[in-house]
């Protein structure tokens, strides 16, 4: 009996030794990180599934283009980031994983921006950060994405910045787009402008802030129409009791996404870095240009057009979309709003951008 019982726990025992060493090795090793984590819960296992990150020749440098989705055979969205310079790629994990069972979702920096900005030298870039490169990078972005995953048409998403592009190329290349969505879509610069000045001006007053108007006042006028290189210096001081009041988020006036970026799978603290230089870059180089756009004489399109604004936006403001958007000819349009949203429409209602990019433009996108 003994020799039974010795027999039948003497492997149990060795099972237990085997455990606690494998424990006290797991024990002795490194947690991961974060952004480890984070990189191997959401990597590719199907046999059809893209995970693609690697920089491309574009308009005579190399430039970043990050592209994911479940299935290839699912329709292509290119998300064109705002700023100029405020890459997407470090918060995209945050709101794009359930995008990708339904798209295939390309983000591209831009020229003298994130990691684009990291690959080439800024003094060399720095003199083509022109209104007309940023188009003409944009045109040959796309001509590689439909070329690469061979898509005669794909879906354009734009982000504030981003719709400015956006809109030029649906403009002038309406036959490469089942549909363009302008999310925190740019009008009227100058009007734009205008109203973020007097809509903060006003908050800081209602608030009795007086530092906040002392500030805002010496600003006036704001913008100054005559002045381009004053516009400039101006703009980070009226950007900063914007953003006080609006904070580009409304759901929460003290969360800018520093911690979703910061745990981002997609990006390093380096990468953080070069966004940050490459935002400061594109700013000088592209305001004066920016500065002048005007879309309200903009009034055909030929391709479907969605609109997503935040209610609450002040950054492009919600006040000269709706305008805009009555006078629009398409041959299918959609303005929607997002009644939580201020700027960041999609780190906001994520949930509410997907069911609309999956209810309203992916079926423009069937059968093509």
């Amino acid at each position: 009996m003994q020799d039974a019982t010795r027999r039948t726990f003497l492997p149990l025992l060795g099972l237990g030794v085997s455990l606690m060493a494998g424990l006290a090795t797991a024990e002795e090793e490194a947690p991961p990180t974060p952004q480890a984590v984070m990189r191997e819960a959401r990597r590719s296992v199907l046999p059809d599934g893209i995970e693609k990150a690697e920089a491309v020749r574009i308009g005579g440098i190399d430039q970043w283009i990050s592209v994911r989705g479940r299935h290839r055979d699912n329709p292509l969205l290119l998300f064109l980031h705002g700023g100029p310079g405020f890459t997407s790629l470090p918060s995209s994990y945050f709101y794009q994983g359930e995008w990708e069972e339904f798209f295939t979702v390309a983000h591209w920096d831009q020229r003298g921006a994130g990691k684009t900005h990291a690959l080439n030298a800024p003094d060399k870039v720095r003199p083509t950060l022109t209104m007309d490169r940023m188009v003409a990078d944009a045109e040959e972005v796309v001509g590689y994405l439909r070329k690469t995953y061979g898509k005669k048409r794909i879906v354009l998403v734009g982000h504030s910045w981003g719709t400015v592009l956006g809109v030029k190329l649906a403009q002038r290349h309406p036959e490469w787009f089942d549909a363009y969505v302008g999310i925190s879509q740019v009008v009227d610069i100058p009007r734009n402008e205008a109203l973020g000045y007097e809509a903060t001006l006003k908050a800081a007053r209602a608030d009795g802030n007086a530092k906040a108007v002392a500030e805002l006042e010496a600003l006036a006028p704001y913008p100054d129409p005559k002045d381009a290189a004053r516009q400039l210096a101006n703009l980070p001081k009226e950007r900063r009791w914007l953003s006080r009041y609006e904070s580009y988020n409304w759901r929460d006036r003290s969360w800018h996404g520093a911690d979703v970026w910061r745990f981002s799978p997609d990006v390093s603290e380096k990468d953080l870095q070069a966004r940050d230089e490459g935002l400061d870059a594109s700013f000088v180089a592209l305001w004066g240009a920016i500065s002048q756009v005007d879309f309200t004489p903009v009034k055909r399109f030929a391709c479907p057009m969605f609109f997503f604004h935040g209610r609450h936006d002040l950054t492009t403001s919600a006040r000269l979309i709706e305008p805009w958007y009555d006078t629009l000819q398409a041959p299918s349009k959609k303005l929607v709003w997002f009644e939580d949203s201020a700027h960041m429409v999609h780190e906001e209602e994520p949930g509410k951008v997907l069911v609309r990019l999956v209810q309203d433009v992916l079926p423009l996108t069937r059968g093509k």
